[in-house]
């Protein structure tokens, strides 16, 4: 399994954007990776997945607005948000999986706040 540390969170207006970057601690160009978030008093939902053979899946609130990407030269998964409205706000966290791995690996998270 692989270390995720988490970044590029922080304040941005409605409308604005953001890029949030992933970066692990080995090779992930044959691991599935992702975005998910966690606002206050909800569920952790998933926001978008790359799998291995480079292949994308957006939840419904998000598609049209944000980008995942991967980097494997730098171990680099990232997130780009466009659009973002309040609603968004909330805890990113990235997560990795790979065949054989008895568990996901979870980043810390990074918090995204989108206010006027």
């Amino acid at each position: 399994q692989v270390q995720l540390v988490e970044s590029g969170g922080g304040l941005v207006q409605p409308g604005g954007s953001l890029r949030l970057s992933c970066a692990a601690s080995g090779s992930i160009s044959s691991i599935n990776m992702g975005w998910y978030r966690q606002a206050p008093g909800k569920e952790r939902e998933r926001v978008a997945r790359i799998s291995s053979s480079g292949n994308t899946n957006y939840a419904d609130f998000v598609k049209g607005r944000f980008t995942i990407s991967i980097e494997n030269a730098k171990n680099t998964v990232y997130l780009q948000m466009n659009s973002l409205k309040p609603e968004d706000t909330a805890v990113y966290y990235c997560n990795a999986v790979a065949m054989g791995w008895p568990t996901s690996s979870w980043g810390q998270g990074t918090q995204v706040t989108v206010s006027s």
